[in-house]
């Protein structure tokens, strides 16, 4: 199954607020160092994973109102709001992936 373009633009669009917002976070000293806090990036990766889990619990919610038989809710929202999730908890899951082979790799590093 593809997903329509505007529903990667969307994901897209978010995805560059969320970068945009977390380069925000840091002092106008350490955008131009280049350096970054750890709050800053524990702040743009809660927000990040509290962004999957609210997709994740939309979904689940909008499924569940579609079970019961909600005239407001279709079968077409359901199913993008399901994949929305599932793509962002891939994502997530990529992003971890990723943190903790940098880990390995660091913690096997001779000093």
């Amino acid at each position: 199954m593809t997903m329509p373009v505007n529903a990667l633009s969307s994901a897209l669009q978010q995805m560059q607020a969320m970068a945009a917002q977390a380069a925000g976070d840091a002092s106008p000293l350490e955008q131009q160092s280049g350096a970054a806090t750890p709050t800053s990036f524990a702040a743009a990766m809660k927000a990040s994973l509290d962004k999957i889990s609210d997709d994740q619990q939309k979904a689940v919610g909008e499924s569940q109102a579609f079970e019961l038989g909600s005239p407001n809710v279709s079968l077409n929202d359901v199913m993008v709001d399901m994949q929305k999730a599932n793509v962002g908890f891939q994502f997530g899951l990529q992003v971890r992936n990723k943190l903790v082979a940098a880990y390995n790799e660091i913690a096997q590093m001779s000093i």
